[in-house]
């Protein structure tokens, strides 16, 4: 049996790599989303959005309902936990379940103590249109209510001024009704507090545009009545840009260094955009889509929450999908990016994986970060169940630091050859994890090629039954990674147009048994499929098991192509670690 790797296989996957290992060999993996601790499960849960008081308490805000996304009744929530995630109260009401949904809020804790939610209220209570009955919770009010004791008991409720503008007279009520949500948290730059929310200009989630609340005494006035806000941008148009369609939405904030605003969004492009506030919010840069460097590559991202982060350290973290997709679907696995700023701008790196569901169809997203004691953790939901996730904190200060890594990794490193070592004929192979019990590994190298006319094979190591592993180029001028175990076969190369004749190229191929995806990094870049195709990155089925073939593998058999030296790890590398190799390979 052979499998082409596809980014669609619906296969049910095993555990990954990780530090502790089950009674039944597997690999207990903290990014599988399955081992991270329970917020709450119900029939819908939402945006599971947390903040940490004085005292250490996490509080955590979400959405919820006994039924589906958009049922009536649905309502808003709080619960807390006393031990950084591990257990959490039973929730208690914000709004309760009646006939006016109550949905997305989003929370802020004052340097009182005091916490706010802001989220969507059907006030009017509009539950038809054109004689049809329609999903509501985005339609009505902007609110709030606020908690003085860690979400104990709420206040009234207050609604924040949304002007009426050109977005909402077009709608479906003529601007006699809103529609309109959020997503993330609100954020602060010295005394004033900043939150995004999108509009919309006809039901159901079409013609968005994005607006942003400002509050400059938010954080000092104990007095709700006498709370200042100021809807932005200026005048009657929302954050959007023609060109990319009729879906510009859920956008979120980070504050820069000296209170520059920084916005990302969601369109169905394949991409995500991006804007830049120089006057706190008033006017913005044109939408563009989102770049790893300013004028750089595209980020590539489905129709998925695109969230962004500022930790207290002065760096950013982007989690997003890495894909092109132009739909809801394709939100497994999650991965992250850490920035930098420099002049102004935000300056991404090359993104890891964070998360994933051993089933591809799960659906994780609205996610948030949780920073406490220097150590770091992740919420998210499939929609039903919502969790937390602690995150090795030396993930993200690979993330951070790759710009500046140019150290050759020595962990899990089985075998290590020169050019020279690699002018025999033959070479020994190390023995390899095996994949569905969540090992992986990683094949380094550099090498270089005359020509790419045709298919060559640079390193053969198949036993007489075809099991093992062939790496070779392809008639499209690739760098094509076969896996064997007898039975069945995984195929992936990466992106075209990166290999050039006659020049020295570093790649290294990530074998992740977690997530069972293979990866390809060329020259200190991850391949993401670029024009030529979807994902950069490929899925291989969980039946695929032990590739160990022939213990001596045939190096060059075409005089085409040479390996200048070959490392293989027994274990994952990070693609932070990957272009750790590549620069310390350019050091040479």
């Amino acid at each position: 049996m052979i499998y082409k790797l596809s980014s669609f296989c619906t296969i049910l996957f095993l555990l990954a790599p990780g530090s502790l290992v089950s009674g039944q060999g597997q690999i207990k993996d903290c990014r599988n989303i399955r081992n991270g601790s329970v917020i709450y499960e119900h029939g819908y849960c939402d945006q599971p959005y947390v903040v940490v008081t004085k005292d250490g308490t996490w509080l955590c805000v979400f959405t919820t309902g006994a039924g589906h996304e958009g049922q009536s009744s649905q309502y808003i929530v709080s619960t807390t936990s006393k031990d950084k995630g591990k257990t959490w109260t039973p929730p208690v009401p914000i709004e309760p379940p009646t006939d006016r949904e109550a949905s997305w809020a989003m929370p802020l804790i004052t340097p009182a103590d005091r916490v706010y939610v802001f989220y969507d209220y059907n006030g009017d209570n509009i539950h038809t249109l054109n004689g049809r009955k329609i999903r509501a919770d985005m339609i009505g009010w902007y609110s709030y209510k606020y908690s003085d004791d860690q979400g104990v008991t709420w206040s009234r409720r207050y609604r924040l001024p949304v002007r009426v503008t050109d977005c909402d007279r077009r709608n479906d009520w003529q601007g006699k009704v809103q529609i309109l949500w959020g997503i993330g948290k609100p954020v602060r730059y010295e005394d004033s507090v900043y939150f995004a929310f999108t509009k919309l200009g006809k039901y159901m989630l079409d013609q968005g545009e994005g607006w942003f609340f400002r509050s400059d005494n938010i954080l000092t006035e104990s007095n709700p009545e006498r709370i200042q806000w100021q809807m932005l941008p200026d005048g009657e148009f929302g954050l959007r840009a023609a060109p990319f369609g009729s879906v510009q939405e859920e956008q979120n904030l980070v504050t820069l260094a000296n209170g520059d605003l920084y916005c990302m969004y969601r369109t169905t492009t394949g991409h995500p955009c991006h804007s830049y506030s120089r006057d706190g919010g008033h006017i913005w840069t044109q939408p563009v889509h989102a770049t790893y460097t300013p004028d750089g590559k595209k980020f590539k991202h489905p129709r998925a929450c695109p969230r962004i982060w500022k930790t207290k350290n002065g760096n950013y973290l982007f989690w997003f999908h890495n894909h092109g997709g132009k739909t809801y679907n394709g939100r497994n696995p999650a991965w992250l990016c850490g920035g930098i700023e420099s002049n102004g701008f935000i300056h991404w790196s090359q993104p890891e994986i964070l998360l994933y569901d051993p089933e591809p169809k799960t659906r994780m997203s609205y996610p948030d970060l949780i920073e406490q004691d220097g150590e770091y953790w992740i919420t998210e939901t499939q929609k039903s169940i919502a969790r937390v996730h602690e995150i090795d904190s030396t993930l993200l200060q690979g993330l951070w630091k790759q710009v500046t890594n140019k150290t050759v990794t020595k962990k899990g490193l089985i075998l290590s050859l020169t050019e020279k070592d690699l002018k025999q004929d033959k070479i020994k192979l190390p023995k390899l994890p095996p994949l569905h019990q969540g090992g992986g590994f990683t094949l380094d190298f550099q090498f270089r090629v005359k020509n790419l006319s045709k298919e060559q094979v640079l390193l053969d190591g198949r036993d007489t039954d075809g099991k093992g592993i062939l790496l070779s180029t392809t008639r499209i001028g690739t760098i094509q990674c076969s896996l064997s175990d007898g039975k069945t076969i995984a195929v992936w190369d990466c992106d075209p147009g990166l290999i050039k004749v006659n020049h020295d190229h570093h790649v290294t191929i990530i074998v992740d048994g977690g997530p069972k995806i293979i990866s390809f990094v060329v020259d200190g870049v991850l391949c993401d499929g670029g024009s030529f195709r979807q994902f950069g990155w490929g899925r291989f089925t969980n039946t695929l098991s032990d590739v160990n073939g022939s213990r001596w593998a045939v190096i060059n058999p075409s005089a085409q192509g040479v390996l200048l030296n070959l490392r293989i790890y027994d274990r994952y590398l990070r693609t932070s670690e990957a272009i750790g190799n590549f620069r310390a390979y350019r050091m040479q």
